[in-house]
C-alpha cells in the first residue's frame, strides 16, 4: 500500500517521490522516521447476526522510493498521510455522514442531478455517485461547469466519477472540480462501453495498464484534498485470473495513495458486445472480491454486481464486505430499494415519508430547474424521467405511465404534470410510508468462502517497478 509523503526534484530525473508501504502487523511500532506512529483506524463490520461492530487494525509503515514522471511538473504537489486518503470516522461524524455501506453506482444517463435529487429524498444515508464525466469535458467546458458539476447541498455524501487517459487533463479536471466540494473522486476503470473502452481507450481498458492507473491516481490525488478511489472489473478478456486482478490492485495502491477500490465482480469482454451484455454474460465471481479482503487487509473494497435488494446487501455485509454498491435496482425500483436503506442497512429510524410528500418536494426542485440550461433544457420529460419507476408493481402504475407519456407532450411545469398524472395512483399508495423489506437472496454469498482462490503471492519488485 503506498502513500505519497514528499517530493524532491532531481536534475534530468523528473520527480522523485517517497511512498509508504503499509504492512499489517498487529501491535507493531512505526519503523519510518518520516511520520509519527500510525494510529489504528476504525472499520465498521457486520457480524453474522447483523449487529454493527468496530474492528481495529494496527500497521507498521515501511518507506520505499518510487521514481516516475508525469506531465504537470509545474504544479505544487500536496503531501498525503494514510488518513488523508480514507474517510475517517471523525470526518464523517462531523459532516453527519455514515460510512459507505450502501452506494448507488454511477450510471451514464441515469444517475444525473434529477435522479440523485429523488434518491436523496428517499434515503438520507446512501452514498451517491455522479455519472462518469470525461476529464476532457470538464476541461473544455470550464466556462459552463455548473451544467456538469453543480448539485444541491442535500446530495451529500456524493462522489464524482471521472474518466480519461490524459494525465494533464485529469489533473486540470480534478482541480476544477474542487470548487464543487465533492466528498470523493472516483476514477473509472470499469466501463466496457465501445465509446469509452474502444475508441476512447479508457474505462475498463485501463486495467491492462496498471502503471498508468497508478500515475493517474497520483495526479488526481495531488490535485484534491478529498479521498480518491478506483472502480474496476475483476478482469478484461483473457486477463481474468485472480493473480492478475491482484497485480492490478497491488500496483495501483503501491504507486499511488489509492486505498479504496470498488470491484464489479464480473470481467469485461471487449469483443464488441454491448454494455448490457457485459452486465449479463460474464459470470459473477464474488469469491474474487472476498479473496481481496483476505489478501489486502489494509485496503477498503466495495462489492458491486448482481446485488439487487437490501436483503442481498446485508448478506454481503454479514459475510464481511466493507461496502456494497447497487446499480440498476436502485434506479428501477427506487422506493423498494432506497426506501429501506436507512433502516435496514444503517439501523436508523424510519423517516415516515410517503410518496406524496416526496413528490411535493420533488415538484419544488423540478420547477426550479426547468429550462435552466437554455433551449428549454431540461424539460419536463427529462426532470420526470427518474420518477417513472416510483410506483413499480403498485395499483395504477401502468395508467400513471400512460398519462405521463401523454403529459410530456404539452406540460411545461412539474406542477401541471403531477396534476394531470397522479390521479392514476390511489391515495392509499401515495400516502403509505415504506413498509416491510422486499425479497432477496439471503444465501447469495453462503458458499463464497469455500470458493476462494489461493492467496496472492506478490512478486514485489516486479509488481512495483513493472
Amino acid at each position: 500500500m503506498g502513500f505519497f509523503i514528499g517530493k524532491n526534484k532531481r536534475k534530468n530525473k523528473g520527480w522523485q517521490r517517497t511512498y509508504l508501504r503499509e504492512v499489517r502487523r498487529p501491535g507493531a511500532r512505526t519503523l519510518s522516521s518520516q511520520l509519527p506512529p500510525c494510529q489504528a483506524f476504525q472499520q465498521p463490520t457486520i457480524t453474522k447476526e447483523g449487529q454493527t461492530q468496530k474492528a481495529y487494525s494496527s500497521h507498521v509503515i515501511v518507506s520505499i522510493n518510487i521514481p516516475y514522471n508525469y506531465s504537470t511538473k509545474a504544479r505544487t504537489i500536496s503531501s498525503y498521510t494514510p488518513n488523508a486518503q480514507i474517510h475517517t470516522e471523525d470526518e464523517m461524524v462531523a459532516r453527519r455522514y455514515l460510512p459507505p455501506l450502501f452506494s448507488v453506482a454511477p450510471m451514464m444517463e441515469w444517475t444525473d442531478n434529477h435522479y440523485r435529487t429523488l434518491a436523496r429524498l428517499i434515503s438520507k444515508h446512501a452514498w451517491l455517485y455522479t455519472e462518469m464525466l470525461a476529464a476532457e469535458t470538464i476541461v473544455y467546458q470550464k466556462g459552463n461547469l455548473d451544467r456538469f458539476l453543480a448539485y444541491s447541498p442535500e446530495q451529500h455524501p456524493i462522489v464524482l466519477q471521472i474518466g480519461g487517459n490524459n494525465l494533464e487533463n485529469l489533473a486540470k479536471a480534478t482541480e476544477l472540480a474542487n470548487a464543487y466540494h465533492y466528498d470523493e473522486i472516483n476514477f473509472n476503470c470499469g466501463c466496457p462501453s465501445p465509446k469509452v473502452a474502444g475508441h476512447g481507450c479508457f474505462g475498463v481498458r485501463l486495467m491492462l495498464d496498471p502503471k498508468f492507473v497508478g500515475e493517474a491516481m497520483s495526479v488526481i490525488a495531488a490535485n484534491t484534498n478529498v479521498p480518491v478511489s478506483v472502480k474496476c472489473r475483476i478482469g478484461v478478456d483473457d486477463h481474468d485470473s485472480y493473480n492478475e486482478l491482484c497485480d492490478f490492485i497491488y500496483k495501483v495502491s503501491s504507486l499511488s495513495p489509492t486505498r479504496h477500490f470498488i470491484i464489479h465482480s464480473r470481467k469485461a469482454l471487449l469483443n464488441g458486445i454491448s454494455p448490457a451484455d457485459n452486465r449479463r454474460i460474464p459470470p459473477l465471481k464474488y469469491e474474487y472480491y472476498y479473496a481481496l479482503l483476505r489478501d489486502f487487509p489494509d485496503l477498503k473494497f466495495t462489492i458491486n454486481g448482481g446485488i439487487n435488494s437490501v436483503v442481498e446487501v446485508n448478506a454481503a455485509l454479514r459475510e464481511g464486505a466493507h461496502g456494497v454498491m447497487v446499480g440498476r435496482a436502485a434506479y428501477n425500483f427506487p422506493w423498494q430499494t432506497l426506501g429501506h436503506v436507512d433502516t435496514a442497512i444503517y439501523g436508523q429510524p424510519s423517516s415516515g415519508l410517503t410518496r406524496r410528500v416526496i413528490l411535493e418536494r420533488y415538484q419544488e426542485y423540478g420547477d426550479s430547474v426547468l429550462g435552466r440550461n437554455g433551449n428549454n433544457r431540461p424539460n419536463v420529460r427529462e426532470v420526470a424521467k427518474p420518477l417513472l419507476n416510483l410506483f413499480y408493481s403498485e395499483p395504477g402504475n401502468s395508467l400513471w405511465k400512460r398519462k405521463a407519456d401523454s403529459a410530456f407532450q404539452h406540460c411545461t411545469t412539474m406542477k401541471s404534470f403531477f396534476e394531470e398524472t397522479l390521479v392514476a395512483i390511489p391515495d392509499s399508495v401515495l400516502d403509505s410510508p415504506i413498509e416491510g423489506v422486499p425479497s432477496g437472496r439471503e444465501d447469495l454469498f453462503a458458499n463464497v468462502q469455500d470458493l476462494l482462490p489461493s492467496p496472492y503471492d506478490v512478486r514485489e519488485q516486479e509488481a512495483v517497478y513493472a
